[in-house]
């Protein structure tokens, strides 16, 4: 009541100042983020980023993989909120792969392409260019599913496995069961329209996740609007609002394989996925574990989630369980959380040992 009481009490022309501020907002750009990087390998419209700690030390170094519908920037938005700058700062050295922007001449790019050529071959290059003897995988949401199906194939040496709001299990189909039930009964066509457009624009992406999450989409204006003289605030939202708006079309061989691969087939966890001719078993996955969820994620529940932890045949496994919607890493004051601070620590052959 109070947020829109101060709405109704400004004039007309205070009214007309805000939407013209609003227009400003919604187009200001934003999409680097705020630590030291060098670009170490590019393929097609794919980044590899290394981010080089100051004061080394860890033996193990971290590779992230984000997710293919959002820009990973999020990650390392905000001095003292970054995740990415609160993990240099610990004294790990950092790489992200960055899958940039797919064109219409992507459209048939699948998740075995993504998973082969991409992140398979950007952790090469990590491991090569650190000269490390292993890694830690980092992986968010759909990133962390490719992170997982890329572990339950990959000969390289991953130490640590590391995943946040990362889906493997779509048994349940939660807010789209209808459609879903529609889906695997055969009853209607499932890639025609994917099919036609080739490639997913992210117009059609933010409106599927906005059915899930927040149809109604007015309340981070209204707290814009509140704070609108704490200049630090309008800083943070831009940013935020940026990335929030900012999402990544989506190949249709992505799209067509996420629905008969994940949605209606379930394979992954059902040990029917294969990537390029690979077998993709969870139980090939032995690296060190650790699965966050959140409570109240509207997007990735966690039954979606924790079934992993009964796949794998991984000796060391944890999951962690935090409060709020779909998050991740939360950073406060430059800090990493307890939890993944120690676990990571534990995990990562600090250089005095």
């Amino acid at each position: 009541m109070a947020v829109l009481q101060s709405v109704i009490t400004m004039n007309d022309f205070q009214l007309d100042a805000w939407k013209k501020e609003m227009i400003r907002y919604n187009e200001t750009p934003f999409k680097d983020g705020v630590t030291d990087r060098q670009a170490i390998w590019r393929k097609n419209k794919a980044t590899l980023w290394y981010y080089k700690t100051p004061s080394k030390r860890y033996n193990v170094p971290i590779f992230i993989i984000y997710s293919l519908i959002n820009q990973p920037f999020i990650l390392d938005m905000i001095p003292g909120g970054s995740t990415i700058e609160a993990l240099v700062n610990k004294g790990f050295d950092v790489y992200m792969i960055d899958f940039g922007k797919p064109g219409f001449e992507d459209r048939n790019m699948t998740i075995d392409d993504y998973i082969t050529e991409y992140i398979q071959a950007g952790v090469r290059g990590a491991i090569k260019h650190s000269s490390a003897k292993e890694v830690t995988i980092m992986g968010y949401c759909l990133g962390g599913t490719l992170a997982a199906m890329y572990a339950s194939i990959a000969k390289e040496p991953i130490k640590n496995l590391v995943l946040f709001v990362t889906p493997v299990d779509f048994s349940n189909p939660g807010y789209f069961d209808k459609w879903v039930k529609a889906l695997r009964e055969e009853n209607m066509d499932s890639t025609r329209y994917i099919d036609e457009l080739g490639i997913i624009p992210p117009s059609h992406v933010e409106a599927g996740i906005r059915l899930v999450t927040s149809p109604i989409y007015f309340t981070p204006y209204l707290s814009l609007l509140l704070n609108r003289g704490d200049e630090a605030y309008v800083k943070k939202w831009v940013r935020f609002n940026t990335w929030t708006k900012g999402h990544i079309p989506l190949t249709s061989g992505v799209a067509k394989q996420i629905i008969e691969d994940f949605t209606k087939g379930n394979k992954f966890i059902n040990k029917e996925s294969k990537i390029n001719g690979q077998q993709a078993k969870l139980s090939n996955i032995k690296a060190s574990l650790l699965v966050v969820g959140t409570e109240g994620d509207r997007l990735v529940p966690l039954d979606h989630i924790f079934p992993i932890m009964d796949e794998v045949t991984s000796v060391d496994k944890t999951a962690h369980i935090l409060k709020g919607g779909h998050t991740g890493t939360s950073v406060r004051n430059g800090r990493l959380p307890e939890y993944l601070d120690s676990w990571l620590h534990e995990r990562s052959k600090p250089l005095s040992s």
